[in-house]
């Protein structure tokens, strides 16, 4: 696969490191949930750190011919505190992803051509969307002590980070249309 073109392939780090720093700080914060008795919201970032995984992994392969140092251009906050705090940090970073970063970079990649990208970032986007919300309703549960109900598992699509909460997964991916047998559970 070529090495896309200047631009995109900026934005193609930032976004790989960006998606990499969620991955790990929702594995230290389901840590905290865990420890202050949110097994559900510890699960919720479980899941959604996979989902992160996986944007960070398709954003990689498209710069899998790239030779070059990577430099650390996330934009989203970064802190550590209680559950709640950290559910609000988490809520920042996607609203980040979805109002300013994946809009801007879907744009540069259409516009330079790089149709693999332009997909990554699009699936990415749609994802985040959902885990914007997922954290939102999550933060609303916790800050009245509660734990966030959840029925059901925590469906992933492997391909896209597609993400859902419920008993089964959907019979395809609404966003990338993968066949929901091969979504991973949480």
């Amino acid at each position: 696969m070529p090495v896309p073109r200047p631009m995109t392939r900026d934005a193609l780090k930032s976004a790989f490191a960006g998606e990499s720093m969620a991955h790990m700080r929702y594995m230290i914060y389901a840590d905290t949930a865990e420890k202050e008795g949110f097994k559900n919201v510890a699960r919720l970032f479980r899941a959604i750190a996979y989902a992160e995984y996986i944007h960070a992994r398709n954003h990689l392969k498209r710069l899998a011919d790239l030779k070059a140092e990577q430099e650390l251009l996330g934009g989203a906050p970064i802190g550590l505190g209680k559950t709640s705090e950290n559910l609000e940090y988490a809520i920042m970073g996607e609203e980040f992803e979805v109002n300013e970063m994946y809009p801007i970079y879907i744009e540069i990649a259409r516009k330079q051509g790089e149709k693999g990208a332009e997909i990554s970032f699009h699936y990415a986007l749609e994802a985040e969307k959902i885990h914007a919300e997922l954290f939102r309703k999550a933060k609303e549960y916790v800050d009245r002590g509660e734990d966030f109900p959840i029925n059901g598992y925590i469906w992933i699509c492997p391909v896209c980070g597609y993400t859902l909460i419920g008993v089964e997964p959907p019979a395809k991916c609404p966003i990338c249309g993968l066949l929901g047998k091969e979504f991973k559970k949480f």
